[in-house]
């Protein structure tokens, strides 16, 4: 649909509620229509979804769930994860360990059920993620695998491409990605990480890695996202609300709570005979 299409449709009066998966732009479009007739809205809207390997993380199991989080789907989700904080004591080993299962991904035909890593979406996604990776390289990171498009292939392939010590205002690690792009900054507490997650426009999910639940608890207070990982990432439970804050969106869906965006309370009174 177009824009002007879709705001011909929430004109209509018989539309009472919209549901809207896209863009940050797309859903603040939306949301300008909508305001015109009062009616409510769901956004679900793009994610910058961190990541944080504690000093208590078991490294091996941490390593494979986050590099399975930012590569499923070749990273086009928006619940993916988006940019890693590391403990200084695990740094090192993260990403040789990052590096090694990286051999794992290889770019082929998605409609082969053995290819795990397919192409991108549009040929500006591909552009997108070089320009992270070239402002990320000026800004002091070090690229340790991938970083560039996969020439004279027939697709927008993207290697899966790693990171190391991206400063937190670089574009790889405040702008959402939608691709295989792992950044990874090292961190010397609990603090600092929850610091460095909390600084962005978003909040869709964020993940802890970490065996002691009193410490994702406590990441999970603070930090201002609708989910809330421990030692997992880029999942869905049907039972449980899906929601983001900030530029992720408003509203929720899946679990009971998603139907309640679908409804509208009403008091009934009765005057009963005395």
């Amino acid at each position: 649909l177009t824009h002007q299409q879709t705001a011909r449709l929430i004109s209509d009066e018989r539309i009472a509620h919209v549901s809207f998966t896209g863009s940050v732009d797309g859903g603040a479009a939306v949301h300008r229509e909508v305001g015109k007739r009062f009616i409510d809205v769901g956004l679900e809207l793009g994610g910058k979804d961190p990541a944080y390997v504690a000093e208590d993380a078991d490294l091996p199991f941490a390593i494979a769930g986050t590099v399975e989080g930012a590569c499923y789907n070749a990273g086009q989700s928006c619940c993916a994860v988006e940019r890693i904080y590391v403990h200084r004591n695990h740094y090192d080993a993260y990403l040789d360990g990052v590096q090694q299962a990286l051999g794992a991904w290889k770019m082929g035909n998605p409609l082969e059920e053995e290819t795990p890593l397919g192409p991108l979406a549009s040929r500006s996604a591909l552009d997108l993620l070089e320009r992270q990776v070239a402002d990320a390289l000026a800004r002091g990171a070090d690229l340790v695998e991938g970083g560039t498009r996969i020439p004279d292939v027939d697709g927008n392939f993207f290697p899966p491409t790693l990171l190391a010590g991206v400063p937190n205002h670089a574009e790889a690690m405040q702008e959402e990605s939608f691709g295989p792009l792992i950044p990874v900054l090292s961190v010397d507490s609990d603090e600092e990480a929850l610091a460095l997650m909390k600084e962005t426009r978003f909040g869709l999910t964020a993940s802890v890695w970490t065996g002691d639940r009193e410490r994702a608890e406590r990441f999970a207070r603070q930090i201002d996202a609708g989910t809330i990982f421990q030692n997992r990432c880029d999942f869905l439970d049907p039972a449980l609300p899906w929601t983001g804050h900030g530029d992720s969106g408003k509203g929720s869906t899946l679990s009971h709570y998603g139907y309640l965006h679908l409804t509208r309370r009403k008091a009934i009174h009765f005057r009963l005979e005395t």
